[in-house]
């Protein structure tokens, strides 16, 4: 990976020749960017008009665009390396980027100026939770159990439901963060999650978590292990449902939507129903979503029941070479077993530094990069920014290794780089979805694309930064400006536009008061330490 020195030119394949006029929606363009203050103070190429209310743009005019992206750094991929291209521009046409270069396009085209900023390809979560994050954020870190804030949003109606999703979906794109392996709660969050993420344009590969989480618990937490092999036909039956959910909706959003078999662990599962979830992979094709060794107590669950580790039981059921595979957390690896039959298959880590809440530990990230493994940035539950996990993941992780070396000499590490971290959250995982066209910014590939803001206060220093991956480290969600998906703007100006952003903050507030209310009147906020 380098950095291409000012004035030179990095692209693939021949440069486009403008001429003549082109066919693209003037109306379209410039309403998806209505809210963008760059279109207030004539950041467009092109005069502005008036627009329709956020969220209600037409179809018809969101695609079929041709446009061009101005940008102070770009990042993209040239002949198989990641490079940072200073004052570059990108043409979008139908949803794909057509072309990247150093040098300006024809004046006639729509343009997009973010000079000040950095364009990344769309970030990809590789573990998310999507409807259950902002009820549990700021009451778990005592620490409490987040266990049953999630038990009572399952008992809320499909309306309540509908705006908790929508409140967590819409921080997760507000962050940078495109596409969701998406392993809803239960089969009723799932639902709710394809009716928001279809509408909204989301790219997503959504199943629900099986055991779902009314029953999870009493599997996952048992005393005995009879539980687990009394609760075998009910996840049988979860199984088949969930397949008939993932059937119903493939393909949907044209084609964004892939939904994938989500199972919860290794240990809350038996090798009936494991073979249940190899041949439905199978017939999907779409791969394998699930918390893989994420912590030592499964893995010595998994090895005392079937002698094996999660990773090679995984593997003797055939389910690590059927599709991809990315696997949550990984704390509880077998460093001399689990690594090379990962990397062999191609399997994704999906670390998730805010995992289990704010401050709650740290995850195997510099030991997966000294493995050799793909690791993606994932998600998981309590933090939706997707951008402050990205420098989470950095930070932690350098100060893990820092402390493996001085205290398990023997474990092989390897220091955390934001180079490393953000090829986790863009070109890793798009392999690991097998593909090409995601987590890069080059020809051919589709225009899921950020930009994120690294001149002004705080993350910046009033000026364009030579070295703007490093300033990533100093940001936060909210300097995200730009998100599209298939060149579809859903934040723009630093501005939610997918829908209106203040109903829905307030609808999702009103959903976990509701929750709260509940867990006080069975008192379960306990005092927290001081």
């Amino acid at each position: 990976m380098k950095r291409i020195p000012p004035g030179s030119i990095s692209r693939e394949g021949a440069v486009l020749e403008e001429t003549g006029a082109t066919r693209f929606s003037r109306r379209g363009f410039v309403q998806s960017l209505a809210l963008s203050s760059l279109a207030a103070g004539s950041g467009l190429g092109m005069a502005s008009t008036d627009v329709s209310k956020a969220g209600q743009i037409p179809a018809a005019d969101r695609l079929g665009q041709r446009f061009v992206i101005e940008a102070g750094w770009v990042l993209t991929e040239t002949r198989g390396q990641l490079e940072l291209i200073p004052n570059a521009q990108v043409l979008v046409r139908d949803g794909v980027i057509e072309d990247v270069r150093n040098g300006a396009f024809s004046d006639v085209l729509p343009r997009l100026k973010l000079h000040d900023q950095i364009l990344l390809p769309g970030f990809i979560s590789g573990h998310t939770h999507c409807c259950s994050a902002t009820p549990t954020r700021g009451i778990i870190e005592g620490p409490r159990s987040y266990a049953r804030p999630l038990e009572l949003v399952e008992t809320l109606s499909d309306e309540e439901m509908d705006a908790l999703t929508a409140l967590n979906l819409a921080e997760l794109l507000r962050s940078g963060c495109t596409t969701h392996l998406e392993m809803s709660l239960s089969l009723r969050q799932a639902e709710s999650y394809v009716r928001l993420a279809e509408p909204w344009g989301v790219r997503a590969y959504p199943g629900a978590m099986i055991p779902g989480i009314e029953r999870l618990f009493a599997i996952w937490f048992r005393a005995d292990d009879q539980v687990l092999m009394d609760a075998e036909s009910g996840t049988l039956d979860e199984i088949a449902k969930n397949l008939a959910f993932c059937e119903k909706h493939m393909g949907k959003g044209d084609g964004r939507i892939q939904p994938m078999m989500s199972p919860h662990a290794c240990d809350t599962h038996t090798p009936a129903t494991m073979r249940a979830l190899a041949q439905a992979a199978k017939k999907l094709g779409t791969g394998l979503h699930i918390h893989l060794s994420q912590g030592q107590r499964e893995t010595d669950t998994v090895k005392r029941l079937w002698g094996q580790t999660p990773t090679q039981w995984l593997e003797s059921f055939g389910m690590l070479s059927d599709g991809p595979v990315f696997g949550a957390h990984m704390s509880g690896l077998d460093w001399d077993v689990d690594p090379p039959i990962l990397n062999k298959h191609g399997v994704v880590y999906a670390h998730c530094p805010s995992g289990g809440g704010a401050g709650n530990g740290t995850q195997p990230y510099p030991e997966a990069l000294a493995a050799g493994m793909a690791v993606n940035i994932g998600i998981d539950t309590h933090s939706n920014d997707y951008l402050e996990n990205l420098k989470l993941a950095v930070l932690y992780g350098q100060a893990r290794h820092e402390l493996l070396g001085e205290l398990d000499g023997k474990r092989a590490s390897q220091r955390p780089t934001i180079w490393n971290a953000v090829e986790g959250a863009t070109r890793i995982p798009a392999k690991g979805l097998r593909r090409d066209d995601l987590g890069v910014i080059k020809a051919g590939a589709r225009a899921d694309l950020i930009s994120v803001e690294v001149s002004g206060m705080l993350n910046g220093t009033g000026a364009l930064p030579p070295e703007p991956l490093n300033n990533l480290l100093y940001a936060n969600g909210r300097m995200v400006q730009t998100v599209m998906t298939d060149g579809r703007l859903q934040v723009s100006g630093g501005e939610f536009i997918a829908e209106e952003p203040q109903q829905v903050l307030q609808r999702g507030g009103e959903v976990a008061q509701k929750i709260w209310r509940q867990l006080e009147q069975e008192d379960w906020f306990s005092d927290t330490p001081r």
